[in-house]
């Protein structure tokens, strides 16, 4: 009987035990659920508040975009600047306008300024002196478009257009020239305290050039001089008048360049003079026309001289090699120049050394010498021609000549001894191409 008791009381004790562990289960599985449903709960809100944000920013942006991003937004966005309009309508009698928008921003803004001015960063007379503020913020920007035509495709092989094409050969010879006509008056009357002569004087003169340059290594200069002046003096009463300056000379020079500006040269050199020379009161003839007539040919190297900025250029040959040929027409002058017996050609040879520069020294004035040096190795002979001009005009010059000269196969002179001097000036028209 105890025995069936003790069971008893097991079992109600069970019984007991398991009710109170589903009891405690079943609050367990309802709290469970509870909070999965409060979470659940949660999360939906907050999705609907996100929704309920985009909703309201979608419709902001379409109100913007509606209202085709009026500039005037942007003095909410910007960093805060003090704008004169927002206190102007506050101080002014009529604060309002007509623009609503304008005047809600400016309230806005006045709004800021009395409650946060430490935010306000600038001024609107601060951007008025860097710049000026657009005008135009309130209309439309409508983008300009260019449209194109597409392009056709580019064939494979181009179509061949024929054309007329000319070669032409580069011109290589240079020709120019330059020439003077001047003339002098002197007067003096019969009475004139200190004596003198009245005479006249006139001088022409030209130069002519044809020179190649293949700008390789090839040269061939060809120079043609030509001088003849005439005097008058009442002094003189054998001459009506004669000649103060008479030349007749032609260069001719080839060159292969050898070093930069060295090169070989071969140059031919002739000379003469156009009418008879004379002295005063004197009937004799002291020179003529082929009388003599010189003729040089020598072979040697050329420095062609390019300096002071191109203000000082020309040219120095060196011939240590050359031919000289002499031919007196008159009998009577063949001894005065230097060949005896009855012929009339004198064949020697020597070495000479040739100069030309020009200088111009300023725009109007240059000078111009010719050094020419030839010696037999028994007679030896130096001319040294100077000109300065002076141009005073395009068409009008002055000149300046001094030409000393020694020849010791002249007679010898009590005063000047083997040397000579010629000198002149005047002045008129000149030309050059």
């Amino acid at each position: 009987m105890q025995t069936i008791m003790k069971h008893r009381y097991f079992l109600l004790l069970t019984i007991l035990l398991l009710t109170t562990v589903s009891v405690n289960a079943q609050r367990r599985t309802r709290s469970v659920v509870s909070e999965s449903s409060q979470v659940v709960k949660d999360y939906l809100d907050s999705l609907n508040v996100m929704r309920k944000r985009l909703d309201s920013l979608q419709q902001v942006n379409n109100q913007l975009r509606q209202e085709q991003s009026d500039g005037r937004y942007f003095r909410l966005f910007a960093p805060t600047t003090f704008y004169h309009s927002g206190a102007q309508k506050t101080l002014s009698l009529q604060p309002r306008t007509d623009d609503e928008l304008a005047d809600a921003i400016d309230q806005a803004m006045m709004n800021l300024y009395l409650r946060r001015p430490d935010l306000v960063v600038n001024n609107e007379s601060n951007l008025l002196a860097v710049g000026s503020i657009r005008e135009d913020v309130n209309q439309e920007l409508t983008p300009e478009l260019d449209l194109i035509d597409i392009a056709a495709p580019v064939p494979d092989e181009p179509e061949v257009v024929p054309i007329n094409l000319i070669v032409q050969k580069p011109n290589f010879w240079k020709f120019k020239g330059d020439g003077y006509l001047q003339f002098l008056q002197n007067y003096v009357s019969n009475n004139w305290h200190k004596g003198g002569e009245s005479n006249y004087s006139a001088v022409a003169a030209a130069n002519l050039e044809l020179n190649y340059n293949d700008k390789d290594r090839i040269t061939f200069d060809n120079k043609l001089e030509m001088k003849l002046g005439f005097q008058t003096s009442p002094s003189d009463t054998v001459h009506k008048y004669k000649t103060n300056n008479d030349l007749l000379r032609f260069t001719s020079k080839l060159g292969v360049q050898a070093h930069k500006k060295w090169y070989y040269t071969l140059q031919l050199l002739a000379y003469t003079q156009f009418a008879r020379g004379l002295k005063a009161n004197d009937e004799k003839v002291y020179s003529d026309f082929t009388s003599p007539f010189d003729l040089n040919i020598g072979i040697g190297m050329q420095y062609n001289v390019d300096a002071l900025g191109g203000k000082l250029k020309g040219t120095l040959n060196f011939l240590p090699f050359a031919f000289n040929f002499r031919y007196v027409a008159r009998e009577a002058l063949i001894s005065a120049n230097g060949i005896k017996g009855d012929h009339h050609t004198l064949e020697d040879f020597a070495s000479q050394f040739t100069g030309e520069l020009k200088w111009n020294i300023i725009d109007q004035l240059s000078w111009k010498t010719r050094l020419f040096a030839i010696t037999t190795y028994h007679q030896a002979k130096i001319e040294w021609e100077n000109q300065f001009e002076l141009n005073v005009t395009k068409y009008i010059s002055a000149n300046l000549f001094v030409y000393p000269r020694f020849d010791d196969g002249n007679i010898w002179d009590e005063d000047m001894g083997y040397f000579q001097l010629q000198e002149w000036s005047s002045i008129g028209l000149t030309y050059s191409f």
